[in-house]
Formats: structure tokens, C-alpha cells, sequence
């Protein structure tokens, strides 16, 4: 597939606002591509400085602190599309977005083997009781014994939630010499050895080890409540790096008390500081084997750079050919490019006629369509035309007032 190296806009003056200190892997494939105006900030903006930040910019990029909120979608009077460079994107307003028809990427999966790695890191630290001999030590306790500390080979990992992170741990579980179980709501296959269970407290009553990797939301809230937790055969240690309200604390430290759970690592809490040097509080604090990270299950170096990579690349895509693969707002297309022909690009609210009038004014114009590509979501529709004829100021008119219009605009 040839790629086109020209858009009707000029590279050069579209701006990029990058905020919170993206990777630097990012910049470079914007450089690569031929998009030189960026403007970066080490930090997040607050509302109204990103209001008066974004009214030129073509494109925004953030991490998890900045807020997109409507205001913001409103002043942004020249964006195409917001990059989250993290694994969310509850920070932008998607609603907002998607009827402005600006299109939003994040990059769910590149930080997947930094959070495994943590989870099997905890593992070996908590069933090998080193927070409580690491404290001591700095104490200057010599806690030299071997009551209560085991090796991982032989013993159980019970994973629930088996989807891109559930599975990487399941592969190098298996590889530490674990057996592997698994429990999740959809029908998953098997990785390796792993083996598929259809009830949760049948997986709580098996596994030495229990790790979540499930998402947030109303149907996983508490989902280790006390009587779950109850349901974990004693002695076990539960890990929890996916989302802070999918245990409950208060229970899990009564049941740490009691001996029933020999210990847990936690990296994601109910409430979390904003910002770094921040106050932090939780229920589990000084309780012994008990590791406690601020949220930096995907904060590693390698997987910064993979983030700036993968969502740079989108944003790359959506401008040289307007694909829009991966996209939370504007309905997903991937497409290819037409040598010889111009490409159109219309986003419009999704209502019925709308393509009929589109190709009855490519008629009545003597465009020649060479391409039509058209996908919808509840709120709106993207259309993209390849067309043999250059498009014209006059095509592009007549585009922008079918009835229902968002945007519209030639891209090359």
C-alpha cells in the first residue's frame, strides 16, 4: 500500500500541543512524518490555560492528569483529534468529542508486559515475606527464618480477568512454574497449561495467589468483598494492579489481621493523590507484607516509549490518511490509499439521507467516486471519498452544507 506524502494542509503549520511530558519517542515520529510545529509542556494545564492553549492547536496530546473537558472541545476551534498517551481516557469529555467530531486515541495495551512484570515481581516478594524482613532490616532486626516463606514452583495463580494483561501474566506464571487458573465473564482460551474456570469461588478456594486484572465500573465494584475475600483459602496472598475500587479495603485488612490472607500488593486505591509528594492514605498502611505502589504498574521507561510511539502513530495516520483505528469518538475506519485519487473526509451527525444527498452532489458535480468508505456510531457518521476529479473550493462548499454537516475537509 502506497501512503500519501502530501495533504492539502501543509505539514508545517499543523500544530501539535503536547502537555504532561510525553515521550520524546513521540516527537520523533511526528518529526518523521513531517510534523515539525510542537509545542510541549512538562505539566498539565488547568481548564482555562488549556482553553487559551488549544484554539490554534490541530492536535492535543496528554497523559491521565489533563482534563478535556466540553469547555475545552468548545474553544478548539481547529482540532482534529486528542491523543491520551496512557491506558484511559476518562480524562476527556467523549461525549463532547464525538459531537464535535474530534477523534480520540489512547494506547490501551503498550504498557501490558511492565504491569505483568510487577505482578510476578510481587508474587515472589510477598509469598517470600520480604517487605516484613526488608523493614526489619532497616530497623536493624535480623529477621533471618524460614517459617512462612515458600517458593512460587508448584504453587497456584489464580488470575481473574483474562484478557490482554490476564494473559501475559498467565504466560510467565506458567514459565516461574506455577499452575495457572483463570476466571473471567466472556469465554477465554487458554494459554499454555492455563485452565479455565466458570465459577469465581471455585478459583478463590484453589489459588495461593490471586491477582485481578479486570476493568472499573459499577460491575466490578467490590468485587473482593468481604465474603469473596472470606471465600480465598487461607494463607493465600491477593494482588490487585487493575482498578483501586475492586476491593474492599477495610475487609481485606481484617483479613489480613486475622491471618486469613498472608499478605497483598496493591497499586491502585479508591483515592488517589493528584499529583506527586501529595498526602496518600490507606487502610493497609502499616500492616506487615503488604506492598503498596502509587499506581505505577505501567510506569516504566519502555513502556513511556512505546505509548509515544503507538499514539503518535494514530494521530500520524488520522492526518496523512484519515484512518481512524482505535478511536473512542469518530467510528473507527481503516483505509487504504488510492494512488492517483483525492481523498474527502465528511463527519456528520448520524442521521438518515445524509450519504444520498452526499453522492447525488458528486453526481450533479461530475465527480467520479473511485472509493466510499462510511461508518457510524449512535451519535455520528464518517464518511471518507476518493475521487478522481481534484477537489475543488466549490466540492468542498457543497459538502459543508449537506444537511446534518460536522465537519468536512480535503485531506489530499
Amino acid at each position: 500500500m502506497s501512503k500519501a506524502t502530501t495533504t492539502s494542509y501543509p505539514k508545517e503549520k499543523i500544530k501539535i500541543l503536547l502537555l504532561e511530558g510525553i515521550s520524546q519517542s513521540a516527537i520523533d515520529e511526528f518529526h518523521r512524518a513531517g510534523y515539525t510545529n510542537i509545542e510541549t509542556h512538562a505539566k498539565a494545564l488547568d481548564e482555562a490555560e488549556l482553553v487559551k492553549a488549544i484554539k490554534d492547536a490541530h492536535l492535543l496530546g496528554i497523559r491521565s492528569k489533563t482534563q478535556v473537558t466540553q469547555k475545552v472541545i468548545d474553544a478548539a476551534e481547529k482540532l482534529w483529534g486528542i491523543g491520551a498517551f496512557c491506558i484511559g481516557v476518562n480524562q476527556v469529555d467523549l461525549k463532547a468529542a464525538t459531537r464535535a467530531g474530534v477523534t480520540v486515541f489512547n494506547s490501551p495495551y503498550s504498557n501490558t508486559r511492565s504491569v505483568a512484570e510487577l505482578v510476578i515481581a510481587e508474587a515472589i516478594m510477598l509469598i517470600r515475606r520480604i517487605p516484613e524482613k526488608n523493614t526489619g532490616a532497616h530497623k536493624g532486626d535480623w529477621l533471618k527464618e524460614a517459617k512462612g516463606s515458600f517458593e512460587l514452583r508448584g504453587k497456584t495463580l489464580g488470575i481473574i480477568g483474562y484478557g490482554h494483561i490476564g494473559s501475559q501474566v498467565s504466560i510467565m506464571g506458567e514459565a516461574m512454574g506455577l499452575k495457572v487458573i483463570y476466571y473471567d465473564v466472556e469465554p477465554k482460551l487458554p494459554l499454555g497449561n492455563a485452565t479455565g474456570y466458570r465459577s469465581l469461588p471455585d478459583l478463590l478456594k484453589k489459588a495461593d495467589i490471586v491477582t485481578l486484572h479486570v476493568p472499573g465500573g459499577s460491575g466490578t465494584k467490590n468485587l473482593m468483598s468481604k465474603e469473596r475475600i472470606k471465600q480465598m483459602k487461607k494463607g493465600s496472598i491477593l494482588l490487585n494492579l487493575s482498578r483501586g475500587e475492586v476491593v474492599d479495603l477495610d475487609a481485606l485488612r481484617e483479613a489480613i489481621e486475622s491471618g486469613h490472607i498472608a499478605g497483598t500488593g496493591l497499586d491502585v486505591f479508591p483515592i488517589e493523590p493528584e499529583g506527586k509528594g501529595q498526602k496518600f492514605e490507606s487502610p493497609l498502611q502499616g500492616l506487615a507484607n503488604v506492598i503498596l505502589t502509587p499506581h505505577i504498574g505501567g510506569s516504566t521507561e519502555e513502556a513511556q516509549v512505546n505509548i509515544g510511539s503507538d499514539v503518535a502513530g494514530k494521530l500520524i495516520n488520522l492526518l496523512d490518511s484519515g484512518a481512524t483505528v482505535g478511536s473512542h469518538s469518530v467510528p473507527p475506519l481503516s483505509l487504504p490509499i488510492q494512488d492517483g485519487a483525492n481523498r474527502l473526509l465528511h463527519i456528520h451527525e448520524n442521521k438518515p439521507g445524509v450519504l444520498s444527498e452526499i453522492n447525488t452532489i458528486m453526481g450533479n458535480m461530475g465527480v467520479n467516486i473511485v472509493g466510499q468508505y462510511l461508518k457510524t456510531n449512535e451519535e455520528i457518521g464518517y464518511v471518507v471519498l476518493d475521487i478522481a476529479k481534484a477537489p475543488s473550493k466549490d466540492i468542498l462548499k457543497a459538502l459543508q452544507k449537506v444537511k446534518h454537516t460536522i465537519r468536512a475537509r480535503v485531506l489530499f
